[in-house]
């Protein structure tokens, strides 16, 4: 490609990144702490691609002023020549900045979930809570505590954790979050095994409050083998995917 199509692709990545950065859209591919590099991203390479387009302009500038007057014979030639077409093809390069644009890919769900072992770690520690009223924990969050701090701080609470469901080769069923360490491509599941009054329908994918209380059970995630804690479901209502449908909490 010739630097005109160099600027013009470069310009289009900057604006992608920059319109993903500045709306939500970003959160399908990477986390949210790194937005403000995927912004400062999008503004250098618009800048950069400014840059190119001045210094390509600039110098064919001076080379027709250095050049005025000296054709020869061969001039019709050598304009061809220094003005040959690019491939065509190389602009099929712009098709995946339109697709980031226009078809943003779903969150990972329950087709990935159940595919993949538990992701769940030991924390290093876990911060005291509220202590009154209903806990919001995330799933990492009430699954860690639940396992490796055995339910020292959830025990006779009620609880309310978020999460999509999922289902196993047997139907049992799981509330899910996929949790980040970066970006969509390294995400990986922590799973809450549900148990007690479960709605009698479950859709895979379709995202559930569930409010409960801290059972000991547990089970073992059939692909890694790693714990699964359950959670005693005393109700459940359907909500909206949210904004961010990543988990980083757990690398937190």
């Amino acid at each position: 490609m010739n630097r005109h199509a160099q600027s013009a692709v470069m310009f289009l990545l900057g604006a992608t990144l920059l319109h993903a950065g500045s709306t939500d859209l970003y959160l399908r591919y990477v986390k949210a702490g790194l937005r403000p590099l995927l912004l400062l991203s999008g503004a250098v390479l618009i800048a950069a691609a400014v840059a190119t387009l001045w210094y390509e302009r600039r110098g064919a500038d001076h080379g027709d002023h250095d050049d005025h007057g000296a054709h020869d014979d061969h001039g019709d030639h050598d304009d061809h020549a220094d003005h040959h077409r690019e491939p065509r093809v190389s602009w099929l390069l712009v098709l995946p900045l339109l697709a980031l644009v226009l078809v943003a890919p779903p969150a990972l769900g329950s087709y990935s979930a159940m595919r993949s072992g538990t992701a769940l770690q030991q924390a290093y520690g876990y911060d005291d809570l509220p202590a009154t009223g209903p806990l919001r924990l995330g799933v990492a969050d009430y699954a860690g505590r639940a396992v490796y701090d055995h339910g020292r701080e959830l025990r006779g609470r009620e609880i309310k954790v978020t999460g999509f469901v999922a289902l196993d080769a047997s139907g049992r069923p799981y509330l899910v979050r996929m949790a980040l360490n970066c970006c969509a491509a390294d995400a990986q599941p922590v799973k809450i095994a549900l148990t007690g009054k479960i709605p009698p329908v479950l859709r895979p994918d379709a995202w559930l409050e569930a409010t409960g209380t801290y059972t000991p059970e547990r089970t073992k995630d059939p692909v890694n083998n790693g714990p699964i804690p359950y959670l005693k479901v005393t109700s459940a209502r359907p909500v909206a995917t949210p904004s961010d449908p990543y988990d980083e909490t757990w690398n937190n």
